[in-house]
């Protein structure tokens, strides 16, 4: 990175818009202007949702997102992208290519399959280049359990077997991984796993009895946003964590479903 370059770090999310406000580039975005650092955004789907579940999906076609991918590097010092949404197999090959292309320093990896609501958000046929493409070039691969389930196609049933799914995801290519353990029945805290070639790390926050919405985008955009600051991956996920933790202790019901919000500004202040 070149210290002489008097532009501030700018974080970049390639990802899926939520109309309701709650997850996607729209709690990127928060997340990034709570850490102070600049947001930037190459919108990768569109969904029609609101907290009570996901209406439709709509994706752009891929010379629009190659056209706001390259605005944004061609203008901006982009330190961090995040990596969220990404529908089908061609979004995720030209996402790839850019990437390649550019290089930037560091590519945190939320692999969005599942809504909360249940509505699914990758087909099925984008498995393959996720994990060939995109798997590959990430600094940070940031599932929870399901959709860690679903890249190494068998269960994580406990902390064990969440450890031994860490080894396997970085075999897969990604230089470290944050496995989240919220979706482990389990009365204890929620323990996530930071493994990378220096072992495995614990992550631990008392369990929060809420139905939340946007917690894995606002979790991978915190890590992009601490790693364009310059922290080091350990501090930078820990942090995350820890801020997310603080916004859904501070988290909100704005519409007519059961499902929290995040306190992004809140969060940011503690």
């Amino acid at each position: 990175m070149d210290t002489t370059d008097p532009r501030p770090p700018s974080a970049l999310t390639i990802a899926g818009s939520d109309s309701g406000g709650g997850a996607g580039i729209q709690a990127d975005l928060k997340t990034f202007a709570a850490h102070g650092v600049h947001g930037l955004t190459a919108i990768a789907a569109l969904t029609a949702q609101h907290t009570r579940g996901v209406t439709r999906v709509h994706v752009p076609d891929l010379g629009f997102l190659r056209a706001q991918i390259e605005a944004c590097f061609e203008d901006f010092r982009i330190v961090a992208v995040k990596l969220g949404m990404l529908a089908n197999a061609d979004v995720i090959h030209a996402v790839a290519d850019a990437l390649e292309h550019h290089a930037p320093a560091h590519v945190v990896l939320d692999p969005v399959m599942v809504a909360t609501s249940g509505a699914r958000l990758l087909e099925a046929a984008a498995l393959d280049a996720l994990r060939t493409r995109l798997l590959p070039l990430c600094s940070v691969l940031t599932p929870n359990l399901p959709e860690a389930e679903l890249l190494l196609g068998h269960p994580i049933a406990d902390r064990d077997a969440m450890r031994l799914a860490c080894n396997e995801l970085l075999s897969t290519g990604a230089r470290a991984v944050l496995l989240k353990g919220g979706h482990l029945v389990d009365d204890g805290d929620v323990i996530d796993l930071l493994a990378d070639g220096d072992g495995i790390r614990e992550i631990s926050h008392p369990r929060l009895r809420l139905d939340a919405h946007g917690t894995g985008c606002s979790l991978a955009s915190a890590v992009a946003a601490n790693l364009a600051l310059g922290k080091p991956l350990p501090v930078a996920c820990s942090d995350a964590a820890d801020y997310v933790h603080r916004a859904l202790r501070g988290g909100y019901r704005p519409g007519r479903g059961d499902v929290v919000v995040l306190d992004h500004f809140g969060a940011g202040r503690g």
